[in-house]
């Protein structure tokens, strides 16, 4: 598709990789709509890049539908939605609380779900579309400390296998990236540092990749992407 032809949502982008997604395609000539759990980061941040901003918080229904009346009301139509709004905590399995268990789940798949649903009934009814979810090489393989966060990343690689065999007869692109490290303030919301800055991802890296997906002609499209930094260490 033509970026400036694109119409997109985008969960979770009043910060790190969300926002510069959203940067990156209004630059690019996109009309975007961001949404985010605080109302007043979001209206700053989509003042800021120039795109429509609303409060929406993924884990409920009635946020998410309105996120898409929004932008339908905004941009008369929907062609793009960008999963990204997740949580994460990390801990040894016999120290994870439930609530932090659940919390990831909550985020991380549920508000997936409710997007894409909402997302499929809008490319369904118009033969067209495109689904990115960002997932992470989380999703891959998991590790010590990572039992809710990597579960759910992977329940997020089921989300995309399932509405790619579902939608791909309606002309309907589903996709996943999975970054590694990428240095935004997840990173901090997650309680932990990182070393090496200047040698990790950085947000418009994933950026550029989303763009790449959605720049090639409709009839192709890449299922995902893994994004690795070449020398973390």
């Amino acid at each position: 598709m033509e970026i400036k032809d694109a119409k997109v949502v985008i969960t979770g982008a009043t910060g790190g990789i969300g926002l510069e997604i959203a940067r990156t395609l209004r630059a690019l000539g996109a009309e975007v709509v961001i949404s985010g759990r605080d109302g007043d980061k979001v209206i700053k941040c989509a003042d800021e890049i120039g795109a429509y901003g609303i409060k929406a918080d993924v884990c409920l229904e009635q946020d998410v539908d309105a996120l898409f009346k929004f932008a339908l009301q905004k941009m008369t139509s929907v062609n793009v939605l960008i999963n990204n709004a997740g949580v994460g905590t990390f801990s040894q399995l016999v120290d994870t609380s439930l609530e932090d268990f659940q919390k990831m789940w909550e985020v991380n798949v549920r508000g997936y779900f409710l997007a894409g649903k909402q997302a499929a009934k809008i490319f369904l009814n118009q033969n067209n579309g495109n689904i990115i979810n960002i997932g992470s090489t989380a999703s891959l393989r998991g590790y010590a400390n990572g039992s809710g966060y990597v579960s759910s990343k992977f329940a997020v690689s089921g989300l995309t296998e399932c509405w790619r065999a579902e939608l791909r007869p309606h002309n309907v692109r589903v996709m996943q990236i999975n970054p590694s490290e990428v240095i935004t303030d997840f990173i901090t919301k997650a309680g932990m540092s990182a070393a090496n800055e200047e040698h990790k991802l950085k947000a418009e890296h994933i950026a550029k990749v989303v763009v790449g997906m959605l720049s090639l002609d409709d009839i192709a499209f890449i299922p995902d992407a893994s994004v690795w930094a070449t020398n973390p260490w």
